[in-house]
């Protein structure tokens, strides 16, 4: 199964999202968007495919969401995609894209929807919180 992330391996959640990824027996195409942004068809397209919006693809923690004014609600998508492509810093993260779907996995665990259920068994996030039983099964 083809499989990329959008991977900021500074960020814990991304970090969780490759690690669930790989619980389920896929290496996945890693791509450090900070270093190698999307280009701006690929970002509309995941965005599309998330079922998101422009804005609710933004992140505002540590960037300088703020600063660069993103907070009015006047800006047209455009703005704030031009902003995220020049800064993507401001690309939330993880965005995970497979053949199931495309996800912004913000909690972790949403990848869970478009991967296969190929588990290898129980999976507990960096803090702790178990996912996976040792059947490989969502504990809820």
């Amino acid at each position: 199964m083809n499989v990329t992330i959008y991977h900021n391996p500074a960020c814990g959640t991304s970090r969780n999202t490759l690690a669930m990824i790989r619980n389920a027996g896929i290496e996945p195409a890693i791509i450090d968007y900070l270093a190698t942004p999307p280009s701006r068809a690929e970002l509309i397209k995941m965005i599309a495919d998330a079922g998101l919006t422009v804005r609710d693809a933004i992140r505002q923690k540590d960037t300088p969401y703020a600063e660069l004014g993103l907070d009015n609600p006047e800006l047209s998508d455009n703005q704030l995609l031009d902003a995220m492509l020049a800064h993507p810093i401001l690309i939330n993260r993880p965005f995970v894209v497979t053949p199931l779907g495309t996800r912004l996995s913000r909690p972790s665990e949403l990848v869970l929807e478009i991967l296969p259920e190929t588990h290898k068994g129980a999976f507990t996030k960096e803090d702790g919180e178990k996912v996976l039983d040792a059947e490989g099964k969502r504990i809820v």
